[in-house]
């Protein structure tokens, strides 16, 4: 693992026992982006646990097997070779690359990380983690969509600056919200929407019609008949070849003026450039999570719009995920070396 959330640290602790006596583990207990150092952190590993940074086509090459090389493959996770007992151990500067033949990552976006065909062409297995942060994804939209309506963060450093004039709101109840995607998180979206008093609509390519009536949503064939109509809309789409670009310019034209827009899903559902375009006219306000590139550069627009409330990629991240989120990783790692499936998606 070379590199990790800090807040993820203790969870990921607490599951070393599920690699005992099938791999040993190196643990690095800080956050890189530098692909020269998570090289070199990742020097002669044969599983890779991704957390926080994207596996690029130069990355994967620098660490990717082609083919397969069944060295190192076993061995303790209880004690490291500088004799710590915890199964974390600091990289040393030998060993070279080319040696991983799993990636494990820590989410369910694997697609918008790692290149799954470049992978699957070097016989590199990659596993994620399902349905371990639906609630906390699902919270933070309606936070983002509570900001939208209400300000609350923008009132708070008006009151600390001195300035007592406030901002109107915008009712919720008796809204109607607009959901594309209806999986685990768009869902428990809908649960949350309809304790607001909302009206709910969903868009999703195949829906199951009971969950439907048991959430009380209404089924809306045409996804830009959906965004029309919305007063709010929430997009909750996994990133797949079919969905790449779902959301085109086309359907962000039939957003009404005054709609509130949220997306934590991935930036990549939607055309590329289109919302950023959309939003620069300035009749809309949205609530975004993903971006195109993340970070999100200094000199993106979105930066310095107004009419949009900016988070870093963290809708995901709470203390209960994090539970889920690591047993899972751990797992799909123990699996891999047991010649399992578990989470394979690739």
């Amino acid at each position: 693992m070379p590199c990790v959330v800090a807040s993820m640290i203790e969870p990921f602790r607490a599951n070393l026992p599920l690699l005992h006596d099938v791999a040993r583990v190196r643990m690095y207990t800080d956050t890189t982006l530098d692909e020269n150092e998570i090289t070199r952190r990742a020097a002669g590993a044969d599983a890779v646990m991704v957390i926080g940074f994207h596996v690029g086509d130069s990355l994967l090459g620098r660490l990717g097997i082609n083919p397969p090389n069944p060295s190192n493959r076993r061995g303790d996770s209880r004690t490291d070779s500088d004799g710590n007992s915890d199964g974390i151990s600091h990289i040393d500067s030998h060993g070279g690359g080319n040696t991983v033949r799993c990636f494990a990552f820590g989410g369910t976006g694997v697609a918008s990380y790692i290149d799954l065909d470049a992978a699957r062409s070097r016989g590199i297995s990659v596993r994620n983690v399902v349905h371990y942060g639906d609630s906390s994804v699902a919270e933070h939209a309606f936070a983002l969509l509570m900001e939208l309506s209400r300000g609350v963060g923008r009132q708070d450093a008006a009151v600390r600056r001195g300035d007592w004039s406030g901002l109107d709101g915008f009712a919720l109840n008796g809204k109607t919200l607009g959901i594309a995607g209806f999986g685990g998180i768009g869902r428990a979206v809908a649960r949350i929407a309809r304790g607001f008093g909302m009206r709910v609509a969903v868009w999703n390519s195949h829906v199951d019609p009971v969950a439907a009536r048991e959430l009380g949503v209404k089924l809306v064939d045409d996804l830009g008949d959906l965004m029309a109509r919305s007063d709010a809309f929430s997009v909750h789409l996994p990133l797949l070849e079919s969905t790449a670009g779902l959301i085109t310019a086309e359907h962000l034209d039939r957003l009404q003026p005054g709609t509130l827009f949220v997306n934590t899903a991935r930036a990549e559902v939607i055309e590329h450039g289109a919302l950023t375009a959309r939003l620069a006219r300035g009749d809309i306000r949205a609530g975004l999570d993903v971006f195109e590139h993340e970070p999100l550069p200094a000199n993106d627009p979105l930066r310095s719009m107004p009419n949009v409330v900016l988070t870093p990629h963290v809708a995901w991240r709470d203390d209960e995920a994090y539970v889920s989120l690591t047993r899972q990783v751990f797992q799909s790692v123990a699996s891999f070396f047991k010649g399992g499936d578990y989470n394979a998606v690739v």
